[in-house]
């Protein structure tokens, strides 16, 4: 198993463990990233690939080169070895129906993304990016609605990062009603078993909104 999904697996129990513990019903990511995007638009101004850039936080990169044995000096400069043993290591083997943790909408229409493809991986200040490659069922980029988040909210993910793509088109982030997420998330946690606390996937509510403009050329 890639170590990424291995420690996701690893920081789920702990969460597990965590709830049963807790005198109150709560849950809380366990990883952070910010998120960049770069849209591909085709002369019609219909979006056909995007790329994605995630930007660990320091705590869960320094577990990651723990766990693949990289930057063993501690500097933070990673060999062109390792960084060749690096690449993908959060992209391969995603499971059947895992939806690479981004949801792009046109109208009412969800739209389909491919596999990923590797374009990057770097390390700085302690925060490992990685940056891949997705095409995307062609639809009008006008209107689009973007979401990049994680349903089960084991991870955090920010649109801090650029959105790109040609003018005239541009992208507004809004951001999500953190105290609403935070009630809603608390009474459905409030109406299940704590041996399900796990199954409930509230990530959407906590989740940044791109929407996408484009101008009348």
């Amino acid at each position: 198993m890639p170590p990424f999904r291995k420690l996701l697996r690893r920081l789920a129990a702990l969460s597990a463990a965590a709830l049963l513990c807790a005198p109150a019903a709560q849950a809380h990511p366990h990883v952070f990233a910010d998120v960049g995007l770069a849209l591909d638009l085709d002369a019609e101004r219909n979006v056909v690939s995007v790329e994605v850039t995630w930007r660990y936080d320091d705590f869960f990169s320094l577990l990651i080169l723990e766990d693949m044995g990289l930057d063993a000096d501690g500097d933070g400069a990673l060999t062109p070895a390792e960084l060749t043993a690096l690449e993908r290591f959060d992209l391969d083997n995603w499971y059947e129906g895992f939806e690479g943790d981004l949801y792009m909408y046109s109208g009412e229409q969800k739209l389909t993304l491919g596999a990923p493809e590797f374009v990057s991986v770097s390390v700085d200040e302690g925060r490992i990016t990685s940056v891949h490659r997705r095409s995307v069922s062609p639809a009008p980029a006008d209107g689009l609605v973007i979401e990049p988040y994680d349903p089960t909210y084991y991870i955090a993910f920010e649109a801090s990062l650029p959105i790109t793509l040609p003018a005239p088109c541009t992208a507004a982030v809004a951001k999500p009603d953190l105290d609403e997420a935070e009630r809603k998330m608390q009474q459905e946690l409030a109406q299940i078993p704590e041996d399900q606390f796990l199954e409930i996937e509230p990530g959407r509510d906590f989740a940044d909104r791109i929407e996408v403009t484009c101008a009348a050329s």
